[in-house]
């Protein structure tokens, strides 16, 4: 298998104790390349030194809506020191969350137009969180001007709209990002989504520490399980898990810029 795993959080706290061996876990199960995505300042920073820490390890810098009400006149410098790294592959995650609400929605909706120029303006894909803010959120894609840096580039991560809204951002040059719930019993609308997209547009991702698949829900995620939403990914469109591993692997390296294959 190889496979890459374009979404998660291993900067995370809950991964201090045993980082080293839950990275080492993955690569052993074909887990070429890691996204470690920051929330934060502070958790971009840890995803920025991770990634300078461990091979195949890259990171992506951004500020999370439920923070958008946090940023002020520094952190926008910060963030772009920070992704001055050449092992940051991606700004992100930024976008809108109408389901918690931690930050104004009006203030969500700003932030996320100010990071998508600022990701533009620095050549770097962007890392979209959508969550109950479909309609809004694809509206603000469509807005974004983009195409300074070639085009709108980045992916709609963990994603949970319809068949319809996947092809909406296609159509605007994203990819669509699966995860493990996928593999729920109630992610219907998430396997129509797979059927539909081709192939060549679909990623895989963790977002561990969260979301870990079936049989595994109630412990930790972490990067190795990407496995089950390759082989869940697999199983919906009638192919062996490793040209599902490979397709999508090949996506990501087409998309963040970084070497899967030797």
């Amino acid at each position: 298998m190889v496979l890459v795993d374009t979404h998660c959080h291993i900067e995370m706290r809950s991964f201090d104790r045993d980082r080293k061996a839950v990275i080492e876990r993955a690569r052993s199960l074909g887990v070429r390349n890691m996204i470690a995505v920051g929330v934060d300042l502070e958790d971009s920073r840890r995803a920025v030194t991770v990634a300078g820490t461990f091979d195949g390890v890259f990171a992506a810098v951004g500020i999370h809506p439920h923070d958008a009400k946090k940023i002020d006149g520094k952190t926008y410098d910060i963030l772009k020191q920070l992704a001055d790294n050449d092992r940051v592959v991606a700004w992100g995650e930024i976008g809108l969350d109408f389901f918690r609400n931690l930050s104004p929605r009006a203030e969500q909706n700003r932030r996320f137009r100010e990071q998508l120029d600022l990701a533009d303006d620095l050549n770097l894909p962007v890392i979209i969180h959508d969550r109950d803010a479909h309609g809004e959120t694809l509206g603000i894609l469509k807005q974004w001007k983009g195409g300074r840096t070639g085009g709108k580039r980045g992916v709609v991560h963990c994603f949970s709209g319809d068949t319809a809204m996947a092809q909406a951002c296609i159509d605007l040059g994203f990819y669509i990002s699966i995860p493990a719930t996928v593999t729920y019993r109630n992610a219907s609308r998430t396997r129509d989504v797979v059927r539909a997209v081709p192939m060549e547009r679909l990623l895989i991702e963790t977002d561990a520490p969260f979301l870990s698949p079936e049989p595994l829900r109630r412990e930790r995620n972490e990067p190795a399980h990407v496995l089950y939403t390759a082989r869940k990914v697999a199983e919906i469109r009638g192919m062996e898990p490793e040209q599902a591993g490979e397709i999508t692997s090949r996506n990501a390296s087409e998309l963040f810029g970084f070497e899967v294959f030797p």
